[in-house]
């Protein structure tokens, strides 16, 4: 097999693509193609094909074993683990999946990893351990930067974010925690809203201070709520606009639904609640994934539970801890998470020592969830900003 040519200088695909009438599956098609690796002609091709959950998963692995046998390793790569994506917790052919994009992908990046460019680490934690990726500064470091993704991650993805940081002088320590990638799918570890806790046992093990720490989607409630309770975290960049995952949730339904779901919530009206989010999962694919993914990830036995669970996720209550710099990102056109939620968080985060909000826009394919179109606006965005803060 072919191995990837480690002398090239991380690059950055941009671009926006129309691909699917269904938004959530637009982006995810966008996603494929920007962060993981697909080819954009070839996604194309096949992307009106999709309309379940079933036909993504289908559809991505014809994708794969075509590239496999035309030899397009890094293609294949993106199309195996795009297709574990939508397909659902309780089924073995996702570990399957999973577990074969992982070993193509260490395999075709190898020399990464051989080399000792890139190391890796298993971190223990909890009777298990957290996978991470330490790669250091090319030339002169700017400092340490703690580097996670969110509520449906796998590092793998952030592999070239992580590359480019260090290009440009940072170390950079590259982590999964619990509900993520391999430490949900081969550990079985639930998330915990007390993301202090694995990043404590980053730090610990790294003996790091004074670092920056950038949490990407979910990540940016995880990366915040880590630094209100480690004051080694200087720096805080939550790649998403994230005060509270239950309004982020709720926050595109009309608001009769968002009033009645918050009703039912403080009234403790499981059975109601459960039954409206069965129909809701009737009518429509991404609220059934999410619900059955969700619930899964977060260790709940109902769609009321599951609720109960991501309430927890908010930086209510907790947000006169941070008193860092914070920067926090968002995307215009974000139809996962609405911008006029960074007033909420703004009202919260009054201690910080700073607080800049970047919305990045449509106009420079940037308006996507996590600004998909475009990193390396995202990235040089944080490291001027960085730079700034060390001045």
């Amino acid at each position: 097999m072919e191995k990837y040519d480690i002398s090239k200088k991380t690059e950055f695909k941009t671009g926006t693509y129309e691909l699917n009438s269904d938004v959530n599956f637009n982006f995810q098609l966008n996603r494929v193609i920007m962060w993981d690796g697909g080819d954009a002609d070839e996604v194309a091709a096949v992307s009106q094909n999709i309309r379940t959950s079933a036909d993504w998963v289908s559809t991505m692995e014809q994708l794969a074993e075509i590239d496999h046998t035309e030899g397009r390793t890094a293609n294949e790569i993106a199309y195996l683990r795009m297709s574990e994506f939508f397909i659902y917790d309780t089924d073995p052919k996702k570990k399957q999946r999973y577990q074969e994009a992982c070993n193509l992908f260490y395999d075709y990046y190898s020399d990464y990893f051989d080399n000792g460019i890139v190391q890796r680490h298993k971190v223990p934690y909890c009777g298990g351990y957290l996978p991470a990726m330490v790669t250091k500064a090319k030339g002169e470091s700017k400092g340490a930067v703690l580097l996670h993704g969110g509520n449906d991650s796998y590092y793998e993805e952030l592999f070239f974010p992580m590359l480019y940081l260090a290009e440009n002088g940072f170390d950079v320590y590259l982590y999964e925690g619990p509900g993520q990638g391999g430490v949900l799918r081969l550990q079985n570890m639930k998330f915990t809203h007390k993301w202090e806790r694995p990043t404590k046992a980053i730090l610990n093990y790294f003996k790091l201070r004074d670092v920056t720490i950038i949490g990407a989607s979910l990540g940016g409630y995880l990366a915040p709520r880590a630094a209100a309770f480690d004051k080694r975290i200087k720096r805080v960049v939550g790649w998403s606009i994230f005060p509270d995952f239950f309004d982020v949730v709720i926050c595109d339904h009309p608001k009769p639904v968002r009033d009645t779901i918050d009703f039912m919530f403080r009234m403790g009206m499981d059975a109601p609640m459960n039954k409206l989010y069965t129909k809701m999962m009737e009518k429509e694919e991404i609220i059934k994934w999410n619900l059955l993914h969700g619930m899964y990830a977060y260790d709940a036995e109902t769609p009321a539970d599951y609720v109960r669970k991501i309430r927890r996720f908010t930086l209510k209550g907790i947000a006169d801890k941070i008193d860092q710099d914070v920067l926090i990102i968002g995307a215009n056109k974000d139809h996962f998470i609405m911008p006029y939620l960074f007033h909420e968080e703004y009202d919260m985060l009054q201690n910080a020592r700073s607080l800049t909000l970047r919305l990045l826009t449509d106009k420079q394919n940037a308006g996507a969830h996590c600004n998909v179109g475009n990193s390396k606006l995202v990235f040089d965005s944080i490291i001027k900003w960085i730079e700034c803060c060390t001045e």
